[in-house]
């Protein structure tokens, strides 16, 4: 992984923030030892990879906190997959970059960790290759209710545009993960936060959201701007449920797309090569508590 990425400095350039030295050069590839009870005390993680035809994919693994064990200040051990059916369920029987997110919504913190993994047993084996924190910005609230480890997960149902029902699933979400990859560099996972609306489905195979200030690295935007291949994930949070989309994202620059979306500075368009959708393929079962106080207003249909 080189760590002059000259995509998240050209994003940089154009949103007039940073220069020389921002972005992935500043984070290492050691876990910190304060990083090691987070890690161990994380029931999911969202993981971010390429299948073998390029096509970007974000899904959960979750399992009893300790699934995810720091073995050295460059390993980690995940005993778990993702659910069969899942199209990164067998993707790593060769290594491959990957892209973790531990995420904690009930307290709103989260680490991230790129590099190289490869299946072992039951689980993954990653080194990692660059280990950063992330601020609390547009995370929402949520504590699990429980885990029905008795349940298994239902046959993934694919298709190439949305369904209706999938359609009103994301125009009524809070959160989404995105998954993008740059050759050059490895793949990341990202989180997306805001009100319920903050992303618009404007077909059966396009999506659009607003980006929000953040914290200026634009690693997420960076690889698409070398790399347009995204995945994205959204969780039905009470069921356990996955919806997975992979295709192709555009950032769009144009101030006029920016002022429709209250707190945007510009917006990002998504279009949809695949859909899965796999039911209960998380035993994780979460109730809402608050939304991030620093969420902006959704867009009104009047917008």
């Amino acid at each position: 992984m080189s760590l002059d990425h000259a995509g998240e400095q050209a994003i940089q350039q154009r949103a007039h923030e940073g220069g020389p030295g921002w972005g992935s050069p500043m984070f290492g590839p050691e876990i910190p030892k304060g990083y090691y009870p987070f890690l161990r005390a994380q029931p999911m993680l969202i993981v971010g990879a390429a299948d073998d035809a390029g096509a970007v994919w974000s899904t959960i693994v979750s399992g009893w906190p300790g699934f995810t064990r720091p073995l050295d200040d460059r390993t980690i051990a995940i005993a778990g997959l993702p659910a069969p059916g899942d199209p990164l369920r067998r993707a790593f029987e060769e290594e491959r970059d990957i892209g973790v997110l531990a995420l904690q919504p009930q307290s709103r913190r989260r680490i991230r960790a790129n590099g190289i993994a490869k299946r072992d047993g039951d689980g993954l084996l990653m080194r990692t290759q660059q280990v950063l924190g992330n601020c609390p910005k547009y995370l929402q609230t949520r504590v699990v209710t429980g885990i029905a480890d008795e349940e298994t997960a239902g046959e993934a149902v694919t298709g190439n545009e949305l369904t209706g029902t999938q359609q009103r699933w994301i125009e009524e979400s809070d959160t989404f993960f995105i998954a993008s990859r740059s050759p050059e560099h490895g793949a990341d996972s990202s989180h997306r936060g805001g009100m319920p609306g903050f992303v618009t489905v404007t077909g059966p195979r396009t999506l659009r959201w607003p980006d929000y200030t953040g914290n200026q690295f634009y690693m997420t935007l960076g690889n698409l701007h070398l790399n347009p291949a995204a995945g994205l994930l959204f969780l039905d949070w009470e069921h356990g449920h996955t919806l997975q989309l992979t295709g192709t994202a555009k950032i769009d620059w144009d101030p006029a797309s920016a002022e429709a979306y209250p707190g945007a500075l510009r917006v990002v368009e998504f279009t949809i090569d695949r859909v899965v959708q796999i039911d209960r393929a998380s035993s994780l079962r979460w109730t809402l508590q608050a939304y991030s106080p620093a969420n902006p207003p959704a867009r009104t249909l009047s917008q």
